[in-house]
């Protein structure tokens, strides 16, 4: 699969690469990291990533505007995106052959040529394989920027190494990319760093929080508190992990109130939670996942589901 991909993107002139809305390190690292890959060893095509930029992940790159003509004829390359629905920038669908690579479960098969590794802890760890493998049958070669780019992915993905899914693989990929040369220091910065807003807003979640019996735990920023404490809803991503902190947390859940909907953050230490995001027009790992609801009384819902979800694995 591997070389066919390596096969694929010789065969074109213009490829442009895609990832999933509400981006994450993950989206940004294997996408631009990929891209930077193709642009090294193969300078005399035309790449392009695109996309509507976070704003927080300035610091890792930024996506390009492009014309609808570009996409005539080029080959696609979607990185980090389970389903369709979640591409972000659906001109995808005007280029001549998909390539999908992806480590969440395969539910929506789409693409020309999908290589899905569910065992992968990123997406940016599968990228490193496909230049592993691109190495020796390509002569391909790093850059030390591609390296950065992934090594943010893995560590963003794996919560700096910390959840499950950080293997020994991914340990040993790390290890290669931090031979290149980019500040490590930097990233991490640049990845975990916040300013005060969010710092007061984390203490408003620690202060205000609910966990039951059961580990099952939730809290609500409605739009009131976000203005309250001057931060937008894309930020509040820096948030999430705070609660797996609490001793006793079996799973829990954020609810971020946006303009026209309520973005629906599930984390957990153990029971699988992405069953219960692909009931709310979401999905994601077993042990994180995301939705959406568009009411407080569906958020109630997902609490109730939660929780005995949490009971069943008590």
């Amino acid at each position: 699969m591997k070389r066919q991909i390596i096969d694929t993107i010789k065969q074109y002139e213009t490829i442009i690469l895609h990832r999933h809305v509400r981006p994450d390190p993950d989206a940004y690292g294997s996408q631009i990291g990929l891209a930077e890959l193709i642009r090294t060893n193969y300078p005399e095509k035309s790449v392009y990533v695109v996309g509507e930029h976070e704003d927080s992940l300035s610091f890792l790159a930024t996506p390009q505007l492009i014309e609808d003509d570009k996409f005539d004829g080029a080959l696609i390359i979607v990185t980090d995106t389970a389903n369709t629905e979640r591409i972000d920038d659906q001109r995808y669908k005007r280029g001549a052959f998909i390539i999908k690579i992806d480590h969440h479960p395969n539910d929506d098969v789409y693409g020309d040529l999908l290589w899905v590794d569910t065992s992968a802890s990123s997406c940016s760890e599968m990228v490193y394989d496909l230049f592993e493998e691109a190495q020796g049958y390509a002569n391909w070669t790093m850059s030390d920027n591609a390296a950065r780019l992934l090594f943010a992915g893995i560590v963003g993905d794996t919560g700096r190494f910390i959840f499950p899914s950080a293997s020994e693989k991914t340990f040993e990929t790390a290890g290669h990319l931090i031979k290149y040369n980019f500040n490590r220091t930097a990233l991490f910065d640049g990845m975990y760093e916040m300013d005060r807003k969010l710092l007061h807003l984390q203490g408003y979640i620690y202060q205000n929080f609910t966990i039951d019996e059961y580990g099952t735990a939730y809290i609500k920023i409605t739009q009131e508190i976000l203005k309250e404490f001057d931060v937008t809803p894309s930020e509040t991503s820096l948030l999430v992990g705070s609660l797996g902190n609490v001793k006793g947390i079996c799973a829990w859940v954020m609810f971020i109130e946006e303009n026209d909907s309520i973005r629906v953050r599930l984390r957990s230490k153990g029971p699988v939670i992405n069953g219960l995001a692909k009931k709310y027009n979401g999905g994601g790992h077993p042990l994180a996942s995301g939705a959406t609801a568009y009411s407080w009384e569906e958020t109630d819902q997902v609490i109730e589901e939660l929780t005995e979800i949490c009971r069943s694995f008590k």
